[in-house]
């Protein structure tokens, strides 16, 4: 399959975009370049000779989805027989093996890691072109950005991503902010998805539910909500709280961490009853039938499950983290607390369970903002703009001889 967005430097030239993943599964940033993918292979963008391929896993939930969408994969896997990330010096050669049979002019990091592997290649291969994702905020060493450094162009899916990055040695030039985007369509869930749901959890239809969506980790403050969940208990009897999520990490302290979370959660019943759901491909039925999103997060480049929740129309309570405010107006489309505050986010929750007006009139300024201004369209084709530009600039620099 191709797409087509206009560029007079590319027209009449097809050129193939790689995109490098590095897991088999399917979270918020695969979830984003999916979307990406499946606007532009649907023939809604103008014109623009391009097409696609995917080097990285070729089984699991991301090969599947990427087959769903008839783009070819092929084949790469950065890790050893132990499930260890290969070193660079191993896993670089991998990658330009791959790049080039799959005849890729540019090849696309969708995460930081990727991004950083992408760099190193360039400076071991100076005509390899390469763009990348910035969709995490952590620190880095100094070797990181120099490799982050080395390649065409990085996009930050915010603005606090991006600066959190140039005050660690990130080259601003290299540097630019692109939102991820979202199919706003696709999360209109139908008002008989809320009683289905309540349905199939023994939820009963006036009962307040909250709803958790992420991977399960240090990362998204589950351990605070747990917190938040046992004062619930004493001031608010008789809340649902669904979890959906699965923990990835095999170290023995992120299972422990989610452990230990499932017991203090548990230990609020039967004044409030948690629902541990793991990985649900229906979010928006889940979306619908809830009453409030709670996120948590410690650290946020840009939540996707925010986004989701604003064109599901569902309120939203989140901490003040990272790229957070660069989607939600404290007060106006949601209410954000200072992180890891339980007394903050609960007093936030009761707010908004009391108060069904003001949960539909943030509801409603949410899902305005993100049709506006977070749409699929306007992320792909920015993206797309982006490729053709490094691409433009990278046939300039290697001229064909006369």
């Amino acid at each position: 399959m191709n797409v087509t967005v206009s560029s007079p430097a590319l027209r009449g030239t097809m050129h193939r975009i790689a995109i490098l993943v590095e897991y088999p599964t399917v979270n918020g940033g695969e979830n984003s370049m999916l979307a990406v993918l499946r606007h532009l292979l649907s023939g809604k963008s103008p014109e623009a000779c391009l097409e696609f391929c995917v080097l990285g896993p070729v089984q699991g939930a991301m090969a599947d989805r990427v087959s769903e969408l008839g783009v070819p994969i092929t084949e790469l896997n950065l890790f050893d027989d132990a499930g260890r990330r290969l070193p660079k010096d191993q896993a670089i050669p991998r990658l330009l093996e791959a790049a080039e049979f799959s005849g890729a002019n540019l090849v696309h990091g969708n995460s930081l890691s990727m991004g950083r592997l992408l760099g190193a290649a360039t400076l071991a291969r100076p005509s390899f072109v390469a763009t990348a994702h910035l969709r995490d905020i952590m620190k880095l060493s100094r070797a990181a950005i120099s490799d982050l450094n080395a390649t065409r162009q990085l996009l930050a899916v915010s603005e606090a991503t991006l600066a959190f990055h140039v005050e660690q040695g990130l080259d601003e030039a290299v540097g630019a902010v692109l939102h991820n985007g979202i199919d706003v369509d696709a999360f209109a869930a139908e008002e008989s998805s809320r009683l289905r749901i309540r349905s199939e959890l023994g939820i009963p239809e006036d009962a307040t539910v909250l709803l958790t969506v992420g991977q399960i980790g240090l990362r998204k403050g589950l351990d605070t909500l747990a917190e938040v969940a046992q004062c619930l208990t004493d001031i608010r009897p008789g809340v649902h709280w669904l979890l959906a999520g699965e923990r990835f990490s095999q170290k023995a302290e992120s299972v422990e961490f989610e452990a230990q979370v499932l017991r203090d959660f548990s230990a609020c019943a039967p004044a409030l009853k948690l629902h541990r759901l793991g990985y649900r491909e229906d979010i928006p039925d889940l979306m619908r039938a809830s009453d409030l999103l709670v996120h948590g997060a410690r650290q946020e480049p840009l939540g996707r499950v925010l986004l989701e929740a604003a064109a599901s129309r569902l309120a939203i309570v989140a901490t003040d983290v990272g790229g957070t405010g660069e989607i939600i107006t404290d007060g106006e489309s949601g209410l954000l607390t200072p992180v890891d505050s339980s007394e903050a986010i609960t007093s936030a929750i009761v707010r908004l369970i009391d108060d069904e007006r003001l949960r539909e009139e943030f509801a409603a300024n949410a899902y305005r903002r993100i049709r506006s201004d977070f749409g699929i369209a306007k992320s792909a084709e920015a993206l797309v703009s982006v490729w053709k530009s490094v691409i433009s600039a990278a046939d300039s620099d290697c001229p064909a001889s006369s």
